[in-house]
């Protein structure tokens, strides 16, 4: 689970005033809006009381309500969560203890805790809800609503001058700042190597590279990195962080665990490293079942349902099928429309969405295509190995309930005093003839956890309840995206992808430009690369965003054409140095004035701390492995992912809740991140491995010393380094030392900031 400091870091208000805060209305209305409608305004709403049921005299429908309280006092005081009786009522703390049949589950008590501590955002008016007023004709004027045309590349020159140049560099202009210079070129090679495989460079390739005077050195690095498998690697985890990709489930331990998911990751590596057309990747993943034109090979036809065939699944005990298939709904429908169309449709569950012009009934429309549809294992053998595996599992099935027979009759014996000689000679027999069948069972077979069938289509669940249905929804996508609306029995999965995946589709393009942006940069051109509606961010660069969108589609919705055209920018080249009096115009650097120090993700740190240490595994694909062993050399992208119980080096440094879909990674500072570097026996180990690496190749004091550097970060040493480490080195050692002085000094480089940061 996302630990408390992240959850607080992405919800804390931004520093606009002027309106609701878009991360804390989004908690509000994904997080606490449902639960309140869901187990409250039955006794404490305006239905309730114009139907003479209002309870304890408290509205839980509106803010004021919320803020008033009833017989008792305040219902929530906003940054106070052990005061107001909503809590405590909720906790079962008081004499009132809410609902009455049964306390809710802690998480989501944490979740209102969250939510009362952060201020209690809440967007709801102080009137009772009315009936839609949603125009989606006026709605489609939003910028984002309003299919992106090619602009024209400004005439400004920056260098070397590419659109994107022009485009950022116009901006410098208007807003008179001076860029800073480019950066070295030991910077920018560790820059590119890990930006696009998440790898550092070897020192061998950043010497081929400082020797390499000709004008395209570069972009030849850039294209060798492109091609690498290692870059599917990397950009796979992205996307994977957008999927909420896991194994396991956190709200059902009734649930088989899928023990093939790593097939959808090594899709997702397979398709990105191939560059597959982004329009294509979304459609294979959406409906590839159903496509007429997916591939043949089971593996690239089915693996990229796991998109959502990996999804949420509920408890569905004591009589709660309907509350989990509407949550099962909702998660569908929340990662497909945040991952693909930058849009928080799932706010609109319960009633018209507050700010975008997404009306219930489109919701419902949505959530149709989705209703029936089932979460299987397909198949990803021959029909006739599939045929073979079934027939000897049936074999054995067979030959198991003869066994169980057969010692039913043995205890009827016994119990009966007769002689069991025979009955024991039976037993035995069909006990040694199920162990011959097992043996020659196939092993298991290769299966995809996919999404399969077809949406039934449904009725609006009124304020979101599975018990109160009102008007039908015709299955069909979002009539503000649409530019001819086409709903009802007939749309499919198919129908909803390529409504998606379309070039009229004025989000598609606009979404994924600006996360491949942000995932370069630390920020997008709409710095909430999950909400491009009107609480978002609006974008700092919208020509820009605009000509990228555009000429991505143009270019066959290549993702490798993408990154080189960032990549090889100038704008990406910029050195890290601040600059006082851009500071004073730009502190936030909104107009890429200078590149952004950043801290590595998780995978990107360890995966370099194997790498300088000599201990990377280059095994890819496969079955996952346990974090836990500290001598797992295998790249953190195969690593196991768990949404009940997360790994705690994942979780220590910021790795998403893949309870949901994630846009971008905090970075949070905390004591025990130090701790791990300090003492983890992951980080002790390699610290060992490096020291012995680095201790191959000389002997001498002063030329390893050269030698580690050289190896960790790709240089030399300067004068007082090497001094320091002169001076460390010759200290006696300590009979409480459990690492030698030479492998202490290992660990000080790779606990270190130059190893942790990319500038």
């Amino acid at each position: 689970m996302v630990p408390t400091l992240a959850i607080a870091a992405m919800l804390l208000p931004s520093a606009n005033p002027a309106g609701p805060d878009a991360k804390q209305v989004e908690f509000f209305e994904s997080k606490i809006r449902p639960v309140l409608v869901e187990q409250c305004y039955s006794c404490h709403s305006a239905d309730a009381k114009k139907a003479k049921k209002l309870k304890a005299g408290l509205m839980l429908d509106t803010r004021a309500g919320m803020l008033k309280g009833g017989d008792s006092g305040p219902a929530v005081i906003p940054g106070k969560s052990t005061e107001g009786e909503l809590l405590k009522s909720l906790s079962y703390a008081g004499d009132v203890k809410m609902p009455p049949k049964g306390k809710l589950p802690d998480a989501v008590l944490k979740d209102f805790e969250t939510w009362v501590s952060l201020g209690a955002a809440d967007p709801r008016s102080d009137a009772p809800a009315i009936a839609s007023t949603i125009d989606i004709e006026k709605g489609k004027a939003f910028w984002s609503f309003v299919p992106p045309k090619e602009p024209p590349v400004p005439s400004v020159q920056f260098r070397d001058s590419s659109p994107i140049d022009a485009f950022v560099a116009e901006g410098w202009k208007a807003k008179g700042l001076v860029p800073a210079p480019e950066a070295d070129k030991r910077t920018l090679h560790r820059r590119a190597y890990l930006g696009l495989t998440g790898l550092p460079p070897t020192a061998e390739a950043y010497e081929a590279f400082a020797a390499d005077d000709s004008k395209d050195a570069f972009a030849k690095v850039v294209d060798r990195l492109l091609a690498s498998p290692n870059h599917g690697e990397k950009w796979a985890r992205h996307w994977l962080d957008v999927a909420r990709y896991a194994e396991d489930q956190a709200h059902s331990f009734a649930v088989t665990p899928k023990t093939q998911a790593w097939r959808y990751r090594d899709w997702v590596i397979a398709a990105l490293n191939a560059d597959m057309p982004y329009d294509r990747f979304a459609k294979l993943q959406l409906a590839g079942d159903l496509m007429p034109d997916a591939p043949k090979d089971p593996f690239e036809r089915y693996a990229g349902l796991g998109f959502l065939g990996l999804g949420a699944e509920y408890y569905r005990d004591a009589g709660c099928a309907p509350k989990a298939d509407a949550d099962e709904l909702d998660d569908k429908v929340d990662t497909v429309t945040r991952g693909f169309l930058g849009l928080t449709v799932a706010c609109a569950r319960c009633h018209d969405h507050k700010f975008d012009p997404i009306p219930t009934k489109d919701y419902y429309s949505l959530a149709g295509v989705y209703a029936g549809t089932k979460l299987n294992d397909q198949p990803l053998a021959p029909a006739a190995e599939v045929k073979a595996h079934a027939e000897a599992k049936a074999k054995v099935s067979e030959a198991e309930a003869r066994l169980n027979k057969a010692r039913d009759e043995q205890k009827k014996l016994k119990k009966d005093k007769k002689d069991t000689k025979s009955a024991d000679e039976a037993a035995k027999a069909i006990a040694i003839e199920i162990e011959k069948l097992r043996k020659a069972v196939p092993p298991e077979l290769p299966v995809a956890h996919v999404i399969s069938g077809d949406g039934t289509g449904m009725k609006v669940l009124v304020r979101g309840n599975p018990a109160v249905k009102g008007e039908d929804a015709a299955k069909g996508f979002l009539r503000v995206l649409q530019p001819v609306s086409k709903s009802g029995k007939d749309f499919t999965r198919l129908e909803l992808a390529q409504a998606i995946a379309s070039r009229d589709n004025p989000l598609f393009a606009r979404v994924i430009v600006n996360r491949v942006w942000a995932w370069h940069f630390g920020r997008g051109l709409v710095n909430t690369p999950s909400n491009f509606g009107t609480l978002g961010d609006p974008p700092s660069h919208p020509a820009l965003l605009d000509w990228l969108a555009v000429n991505f589609a143009k270019n066959g919705w290549s993702l490798k054409w993408l990154h080189r055209q960032i990549v090889l920018s100038s704008v990406y080249r910029l050195d890290s140095r601040g600059d006082e009096s851009n500071e004073k115009i730009d502190a936030a650097n909104v107009y890429l004035w200078k590149a952004n120090r950043r801290r590595l993700e998780v995978e990107q740190w360890r995966d370099s701390l194997l790498a300088v240490s000599g201990t990377l595994d280059p095994a890819r694909g496969g079955p996952t492995f346990d974090l836990r062993d500290a001598n797992a050399g295998r790249r953190t992208v195969y690593a196991k992912i768990s949404r009940h119980e997360l790994d705690g080096l994942l979780s220590l440094f910021d790795f998403p809740d893949a309870n949901a879909t994630a846009d971008k990674r905090s970075s949070t500072t905390v004591p025990q991140q130090q701790l791990f570097a300090l003492n983890s026996p992951f980080m002790v180990e390699r610290a060992k491995a490096f020291a012995a690496r680095a201790e191959k190749s000389t002997k001498t004091g002063t030329d390893r010393i050269a030698a580690a550097y050289r190896l960790a970060f790709g240089r030399t040493p300067d004068s007082q380094e090497a001094e320091l480490a002169k001076r460390f080195l010759e200290l006696p050692p300590r009979k409480e030392d459990k690492l030698t002085r030479w492998q202490q000094f290992a660990q000080v480089l790779l606990a270190s900031n130059e190893m942790m940061y990319v500038d």
